[in-house]
């Protein structure tokens, strides 16, 4: 792996790519998930190939579920159990779907990622809509995480919305639920990660500069949108954004 000279990252280009990462932690932070479903979305529709942007979404992600997992774990948030749970299921997951998503020429699985992405922000959608969910029988957790990684290698995120909203449903604690889940995307970004940058040249590494940048600007931002909008119409907002541009991506894919 070559690290590409610094006049390639750090020009007028970059400011695009923090400008996603700024959304995107924005939307997380206020929402609690959805950082990687909202970047990867704006990074596709940039014209990335799918294996580049997830591969770019998952070494940014390390670094910034790293930080705020470790915070949760600072301050108690987590369920050992649980974590482990979640974690081991959650890394075969990933690692499978970065393998398949990079073993497939980057035009034909470019629908199917844009489906997916659509799919997501329809499910965003409906929850702005939706009451509280009454608390519903606990669900198995290691397909649960199997399946939660494996979506989020393919569509770049995912963690997130399948894993948090599932259990949240179940009745859970919820400040073990979060802090939980915000611990085990490290595990979960890191292994996608490493096997993206085992698998494939990372050739835009502006993109990652730029999420990092964008993301780590973002969060005292994102913590005074959340103390004032009402989740409901963000979340709402964050719905109709990602179900424009992948619904973009997919037309055009489609049209190829």
């Amino acid at each position: 792996m070559t690290l590409p000279d610094l006049d390639t990252i750090f020009n007028a280009h970059l400011l695009v790519y923090v400008a996603v990462g700024f959304g995107a932690q924005l939307i997380d932070g206020s929402l609690g998930m959805a950082y990687g479903i909202s970047s990867n979305t704006f990074l596709v529709s940039l014209g990335l190939p799918p294996a580049t942007a997830s591969a770019s979404v998952h070494i940014a992600e390390t670094f910034i579920t790293g930080i705020s997992g470790y915070s949760h774990w600072k301050f108690k948030n987590v369920n050992k159990r649980l974590l482990w749970a979640l974690v081991v299921p959650g890394v075969l997951g990933v690692v499978l779907g970065a393998y398949i998503l990079t073993e497939i020429d980057g035009k034909i699985v470019k629908p199917f990622v844009a489906a997916y992405l659509f799919l997501m922000g329809l499910i965003i959608l409906r929850k702005s809509f939706l009451p509280v969910s009454k608390k519903s029988k606990t669900p198995p957790i290691y397909p649960l995480a199997f399946v939660g990684g494996f979506l989020d290698a393919i569509g770049g995120g995912g963690w997130g919305p399948v894993v948090v909203s599932t259990l949240m449903n179940s009745g859970r604690d919820a400040r073990y639920i979060i802090g939980t889940v915000n611990l085990s995307e490290f595990f979960i970004s890191l292994a996608g990660a490493g096997t993206f940058l085992i698998l494939i040249q990372i050739s835009n590494w502006q993109a990652v500069v730029g999420l990092l940048l964008g993301g780590c600007s973002a969060a005292p931002f994102a913590a005074w949108i959340c103390a004032r909008l009402n989740p409901k119409y963000f979340m709402a907002f964050v719905g109709t954004i990602i179900l424009v541009l992948s619904g973009k991506t997919l037309w055009l894919a489609l049209g190829q």
